[in-house]
C-alpha cells in the first residue's frame, strides 16, 4: 500500500472555500517538510496523494493528537487573523504522508469534505 496525507479542515469555523484550500495547503506543507528525504521522494514520486476530510475542532485536535502518539508526521495550523477569521484559530491539521494504513487508524472513519 502507498503513501498518503490527510487533511483536517473545520467545519465548525466560517471560513470560505479559498480560505480552507489556503489553511489545508499551509498544513500539508508543515507536514511534508517533517519527512526524511527518501519518504518525501516516494511520496511525491506516487503523485502525492492527500484526501481532505471534514471535522470540528474537538475531533481535529484529538485526530492530531493521535497521530503524534503513533509517531505519524502531523502539522497543525494557526491562522495569523488577517482576513476571515480571529488570529490563534487553529483552522487545519496534515496527518502524514506515511502508510495509507497507518494514517487509516487515525482518520479512516472520518467524512470526506464536500
Amino acid at each position: 500500500m502507498g503513501l498518503k496525507q490527510v487533511l483536517l479542515l473545520r467545519n465548525d469555523v466560517n471560513m470560505s472555500c479559498g480560505k480552507k484550500i489556503s489553511q489545508g495547503s499551509h498544513a500539508s506543507l508543515k507536514a511534508y517538510r517533517k519527512l526524511e528525504d527518501k519518504k518525501a521522494e516516494e511520496w511525491l514520486g506516487a503523485g502525492g496523494k492527500k484526501i481532505a476530510l471534514s471535522v470540528n475542532e474537538e475531533e481535529m485536535l484529538k485526530r492530531f493528537q493521535m497521530a503524534k502518539d503513533q509517531g505519524l508526521p502531523a502539522a497543525m495550523v494557526k491562522d495569523a487573523g488577517m482576513t476571515e477569521i480571529e488570529p490563534g484559530t487553529k483552522t487545519a491539521a496534515a496527518i502524514g504522508p506515511d502508510k495509507e494504513s497507518e494514517v487509516d487508524k487515525v482518520t479512516g472513519d472520518l467524512k470526506l469534505m464536500k
